[in-house]
């Protein structure tokens, strides 16, 4: 076992704080990789708040991981000590449903293993995220970061990145496409770079006027402010998809009043209550609302390349990781452009 360094909740009402625990040994399949770098998730907030579903305590978040590797097993075939590499959402699935061979893992008939706040495939050992020192992982679960880009701002692909860039290629968003992009935070923000990257002419949606300026610099062609009225009027029937990032309540029935015929809403944030919009909005217009998780080990990698291809990151702002909780404030109050990393050399 290897003592490991990190920051905890202790239960869903105590503020993060140091804590040591016990990693697996390596073995024989396995990678272990010291990191460098951990992406700050509005996710990671929810579940230490238990507002999904109960936690499992003590819990140390953190699912946008990438650093670098410091010993493999001895049946690894695709990493060596010295290669960078990166953990996203989940280490493990059952890898034999009929979704996990068609490379979906992240929808395992199974249910797949959370990187943190889950339970290993033995139903009983926690699993420990990234606002740590190392992590073991095995191989399957571990992706290739290339070095063209930097590190810190690659952490945030294997979360904002992936669940973004995943349905966009799952509905084949492109050219010739209007796409809106509702919210511009964290995901959004993503969904705007990834979205102008494969040639749809993008419009970002916001309550916030003040969002405008950084939404053209991110490459948005468009921008609706949907708290006015004849913004949201001369908008209608006008997008064939909106990608919905938003975590807050919100009106899905004037947001589908603003797609084409035949257009679809994927939604890709999580609201804390349920979502209600009337049969009606669909059915004028046969429309779609869909949603869409992370997405699968090899479509992650697939957009890490594309990312190094492409010179794609998230735009972050660094913290040190004694600062996690002022930083969680300032995110759920919108203050960060748009992604926090936390820098464990700090820990």
């Amino acid at each position: 076992m290897t003592e490991t360094k990190a920051y905890a909740a202790q239960t869903p009402t105590t503020p993060l704080a140091p804590w040591t625990f016990e990693r697996r040994e390596v073995g024989p399949h396995d990678v272990q990789f010291d990191i460098l770098f951990c992406g700050v998730c509005h996710s990671d907030l929810s579940q230490i708040k238990n507002e999904w579903f109960p936690g499992i305590f003590p819990m140390v978040p953190g699912h946008e991981i990438v650093g670098r590797v410091v010993k493999v097993g001895d049946h690894v075939k695709n990493f060596k000590v010295g290669d960078l590499a990166g953990t996203g959402c989940m280490v493990d699935s059952c890898q034999v449903c009929e979704n996990c061979k068609q490379d979906l893992e992240q929808y395992c008939l199974e249910g797949n293993t959370g990187t943190y706040n889950s339970y290993e495939r033995d139903g009983k050992t926690p699993t420990y995220g990234g606002y740590s020192k190392t992590i073991v992982v095995r191989e399957e679960f571990v992706l290739h970061i290339s070095d063209k880009l930097d590190l810190a701002a690659v952490a945030p692909l294997l979360c904002a990145g992936i669940t973004t860039y995943s349905p966009l290629r799952h509905w084949k968003v492109g050219k010739g496409h209007k796409l809106a992009v509702l919210g511009l935070g964290g995901l959004g923000h993503m969904a705007v770079k990834f979205g102008v990257a494969f040639g749809a002419e993008v419009t970002v949606l916001s309550t916030s006027p003040k969002k405008e300026e950084d939404a053209k610099k991110l490459g948005a062609h468009h921008f609706v402010v949907t708290s006015d009225e004849a913004q949201v009027k001369a908008a209608l029937g006008s997008f064939d998809f909106i990608l919905d990032t938003v975590s807050a309540d919100h009106d899905f029935n004037m947001y589908l009043s603003l797609l084409k015929t035949n257009g679809t809403m994927i939604c890709v944030g999580v609201t804390l209550k349920p979502n209600e919009f009337s049969a009606f909005s669909l059915l004028g217009g046969r429309k779609s609302i869909a949603g869409s998780g992370i997405g699968g080990i090899a479509e992650t990698q697939e957009m890490l390349d594309y990312c190094a291809e492409n010179n794609i990151v998230s735009d972050i702002e660094m913290i040190d990781i004694k600062d996690i909780q002022s930083a969680y404030d300032r995110m759920v109050k919108g203050d960060v452009r748009y992604r926090f990393v936390i820098d464990l050399a700090t820990l």
